[in-house]
């Protein structure tokens, strides 16, 4: 760092261990999951208690140094990038479950936690936390809070922001700020909570959360359902849903994915197939089996060649696999995979993935999809590599049409990866001229130096948008 004296008031906070400022550490902390963005920061902090994080947000105001939050990493949208240099703030040694509150089902966590051993400290007690991002086992809940993480249960169940209701934060300028709590019913002000959750690092560094837990389900069962096309899958999920089914999971692979899937983890999934259903559903027993076997039926009226359904944990875990390991499976063809996230009406689902597919082909690009089916959230996957600038270039412009066309089709350009640095120059598409305005207003009015996580959310130069008809 150019700043002997920032260096030492840093060090006199967390300690000369947790100060890092070699050129292997701090290339560390050069890049996230996200291809294609890297940048190295000036130092980096592993602050262990808030009032070291307090002070060190203080040293960094006083020096104007931008400030970004950090847990695993793992976000896919650059937004844990140091795009700006300054100081990564690190968050993994504040890591305590402080308290699982059985009598008001609340849980109390420090930002470092991992999402997985949370869920299973919490199940424990016969309690469950329902957002299961892919990442869960490497991510922390910190990242989840920041990001809004959701995951495979979030039709039924919904995402990071319906359960967390309070919050530690430290501001830019070091005051540390207690919002919510354990009522289940606080409307006393702006819900400053929600307004967090999401805010990807702009507006403060999570300390500790409050969540709200629900009862664990007593019993789950999965189907796994196989299509000669994309129509019977969609047909599928639009009468699953207009039964008044809501599953715990309803997921989707198309052929690309299948194929593989298959290749990669060698569960028996029919690699001629245009696109397969995964379904999972949770409660009682009787409405378990009772609604496995409807959607089962639904699926095999709608033209589904084949329907397995799990007789023990054995097999369904092998079923789910189908889907928690696309990316790692397709991670494996190229040395660059992009991984995005688009959603739209789930009406549209056919037609969204029908356009991908004819956007890939235009740009002579190969990408892959699967999603969340019952929420209309889609991951189309490009398999590329990074060194060839050409074809990135044409990878560049075939997500932009992607996301042009889940706009038009009443869409948005993140389902829960976050806008970040990598889609900044998007979120005018999403909200207008206007919702960016007063977006930065607020962005202001808690970091009014601009320290905080600069260039996530806000474009240092909006994309024009030029509006493509198929």
């Amino acid at each position: 760092m150019s700043n002997p004296e920032m260096l030492r008031a840093l060090k006199a906070i967390v300690g000369t261990n947790w100060c890092l400022d070699t050129p292997a550490d701090l290339m560390a902390y050069s890049y996230d999951a996200t291809p294609l963005y890297q940048h190295v920061p000036d130092a980096v902090v592993v602050p262990g208690t808030v009032e070291e994080v307090a002070a060190v947000m203080k040293v960094a105001e006083e020096h104007r140094i931008p400030i970004v939050p950090r847990g695993s990493g793992t976000n896919l949208s650059a937004g844990t990038v140091p795009t700006s240099g300054g100081l990564v703030v690190g968050l993994n040694r504040l890591n305590q479950v402080k308290e699982i509150d059985q009598e008001n089902m609340t849980a109390t966590f420090e930002p470092g936690v991992v999402t997985a051993k949370f869920h299973q400290q919490v199940e424990a007690v016969g309690l469950f936390y329902p957002p299961d991002p892919g990442s869960m086992t490497i991510s922390t809940l910190g990242g989840n809070i920041a990001e809004c993480a959701g995951g495979l249960r979030g039709l039924k169940y919904g995402v990071t922001k319906d359960y967390i209701i309070g919050l530690q934060a430290v501001l830019a300028d070091g005051r540390i700020l207690q919002i919510g709590g354990k009522n289940a019913k606080d409307v006393a002000g702006y819900d400053l909570v929600k307004l967090f959750v999401g805010s990807e690092g702009t507006l403060g560094l999570v300390t500790e959360a409050t969540a709200r837990l629900i009862p664990l389900p007593e019993t789950r069962r999965t189907a796994l359902a196989m299509f000669t096309d994309l129509t019977g899958a969609a047909r599928s999920v639009s009468r699953i849903i207009a039964a008044r089914i809501i599953p715990a999971t309803l997921e989707f692979l198309d052929n690309a994915t299948i194929r593989v899937v298959e290749d990669y983890a060698r569960i028996g999934l029919n690699t001629e197939a245009g696109a397969l259903l995964l379904m999972q559903q949770d409660g009682t027993e009787a409405v378990s089996e009772r609604d496995i076997a409807r959607m089962a039926a639904i699926c095999k009226e709608e033209g589904a060649f084949e329907v397995r359904l799990a007789q023990d944990p054995v097999e369904e875990a092998a079923l789910m696999s189908a889907r928690r390991a696309a990316l790692s499976a397709l991670a494996r063809k190229k040395p660059t995979t992009i991984l995005e996230d688009a959603t739209v009406p789930r009406k549209h689902l056919a037609e969204m993935v029908e356009q991908i597919n004819r956007i890939a082909r235009k740009y002579s690009v190969e990408i892959c999809t699967f999603g969340h089916a019952g929420d209309g959230n889609l991951h189309p996957t490009c398999m590329t590599d990074e060194r060839d600038r050409e074809e990135i270039h044409r990878v560049e412009q075939a997500f932009e049409e992607i996301f042009d066309a889940a706009l038009r089709l009443g869409g948005t350009i993140t389902g829960e990866h976050g806008v970040g640095e990598a889609k900044a120059g998007f979120l005018e598409w999403r909200v207008g001229s206007t919702g960016i305005e007063l977006m930065k207003g607020i962005k202001a009015v808690f970091d009014p130096h601009h320290l905080l996580n600069p260039g996530k959310l806000f474009a240092r130069e909006n994309r024009r948008r030029v509006v493509v008809r198929s």
